[in-house]
């Protein structure tokens, strides 16, 4: 019987523990889409307990507390800091399986060398340990990510912000190159036309110009991609139930802009009309700049109205979509296509019924200048665990490059999530090993294997986003 997270943890084969601590651990770390706060690196914000480190904001976490019956006062309520832990601790044995009780044990051996079992007995003198570590100057805001060798990383940041943390950052001596990347999303969500407005309102202050018509929005927006461009952004994201692929004139687009600035409330078919083309000119502005673009897709956000109301969105009640989304996909590439403006490009999918579909799309529009310019990205949200990453890197595999991958990213808000990226990295080098036992890729071979693993955890990504 092996030792729970024991240093070949996932590993089922020699081969495959040859692959990843010769090669694929030793690797930095470039993450390029979280959601890390700018303003805590720029503060070096020290974290007052394991609670704040770990729990806030966290709702993988919470789903599971709630599943487990806890109380909403001891999740997002006003419970001290303690409760809400011990509450974190009781639900934790009961995770087995559901990768959070992998996850949870991987960061406290990574971040705070601990190897005890979170459990209801061991929660006081953990939360002690971790409180105390978090006091000194090495387990900071920057010292955890330093902790785990992350070279780069980008933030995800909206238009209207002027990224003063961002300047900050990048004139001090922080060693790990954290840039901001464009997430246009509210510029383009017009359901709710008072929202919309609002946003407008403050898009118009950032842009200092006016914005009535519909070519001001363009020309608002198109200020600041430049001026993202100047704080060193080469990439954009892009949040997305689906693609768009209902026809549009620029006249209609024009009338729907300022219906809209007169308070008048979009109907479902001219939604989909501006969305599809705000989506198109987001594409061609970072084509023009070189700028790699994501597209995360295929969520039902916010699905309980009632906890909606009470504690906002993004707590989660957020699930998996089923979108037929192939076609206008398959649309969209292809305008951008045609005009010969189709930019580097990642499509995450959160339903695993597509991956498929994904690994084929993308191969109709690899157009050979520059190698896995369209790419099938990572396990996103309910899939970055061992089955949906597995899934994804099979499909990749059998239908396209999986050498030219640009590997994971933590998409999280959490310091120590990077243990995300051993994750990935052991799941990555056991299915090689895998193979390489069961005599489907030769033994001969495995030189070559190790520099794919590293290319995969690294070296891709270094080459294909050019952040230096």
């Amino acid at each position: 019987m092996k030792q729970f997270l024991n240093e070949n943890f996932l590993l089922a084969t020699d081969t495959a523990a040859e692959l990843y601590h010769q090669h694929a651990s030793k690797m930095p770390i470039i993450d390029y889409h979280c959601h890390l706060s700018p303003q805590l690196i720029a503060e070096d914000h020290q974290f007052k307990d394991l609670t704040e480190l770990w729990l806030s904001g966290d709702h993988y976490k919470w789903r599971a507390m709630r599943a487990n019956g806890i109380p909403e006062k001891f999740i997002t309520g006003n419970a001290t800091n303690q409760e809400k832990f011990d509450a974190w601790a009781a639900t934790v044995p009961y995770t087995m399986r559901n990768p959070l009780y992998n996850w949870t044990h991987l960061e406290l051996k990574r971040a705070f060398g601990i190897d005890k079992l979170l459990t209801p007995d061991t929660a006081h003198e953990i939360y002690q340990q971790c409180n105390e570590m978090l006091a000194m100057p090495e387990r900071s805001a920057r010292g955890l990510i330093r902790h785990f060798n992350v070279e780069t990383l980008c933030t995800t940041d909206d238009p209207i912000d002027d990224l003063r943390y961002h300047k900050i950052i990048s004139e001090s001596n922080f060693e790990t190159r954290v840039l901001p990347a464009w997430r246009p999303d509210k510029a383009m969500a017009i359901e709710n036309v008072q929202t919309y407005n609002e946003y407008l309102d403050k898009l118009a202050a950032a842009a200092d110009q006016p914005i009535a018509t519909f070519q001001d929005l363009v020309d608002a927006l198109l200020k600041r991609h430049d001026f993202f461009a100047s704080m060193g952004c080469r990439l954009s994201d892009h949040g997305l139930s689906t693609f768009h692929s209902t026809p549009y004139t620029a006249q209609e687009i024009d009338t729907i802009f300022t219906r809209i600035r007169k308070g008048i409330q979009a109907n479902e078919h001219e939604i989909a009309q501006f969305q599809g083309c705000m989506l198109l000119l987001f594409a061609e502005m970072d084509y023009a700049k070189g700028w790699t673009q994501q597209y995360h897709y295929g969520t039902i956000r916010n699905n309980n109205t009632a906890m909606m109301q009470k504690i906002g969105p993004d707590t989660g009640f957020d699930s998996i979509g089923e979108f037929n989304v192939a076609e206008a996909m398959s649309h969209f590439f292809d305008q951008l296509n045609t005009k010969e403006k189709l930019t580097k490009t990642i499509i995450y999918n959160l339903n695993p019924n597509a991956n498929e579909m994904i690994g084929t799309m993308i191969g109709n529009f690899q157009d050979g200048s520059i190698p896995g310019k369209m790419q099938f990205g990572a396990g996103w949200w309910f899939l970055d665990q061992k089955d949906g990453i597995e899934r994804q890197l099979n499909a990749l595999s059998q239908l396209g490059l999986l050498s030219r991958f640009v590997g994971m990213l933590t998409d999280s808000r959490s310091f120590v999530s990077y243990p995300r990226h051993e994750f990935f990295r052991r799941i990555l080098c056991n299915l090689f090993g895998n193979d390489i036992e069961n005599g489907e890729i030769p033994a001969s071979e495995i030189k070559w294997v190790g520099q794919m693993i590293e290319n995969i955890c690294y070296n891709n990504a270094h080459d294909f986003f050019h952040f230096n």
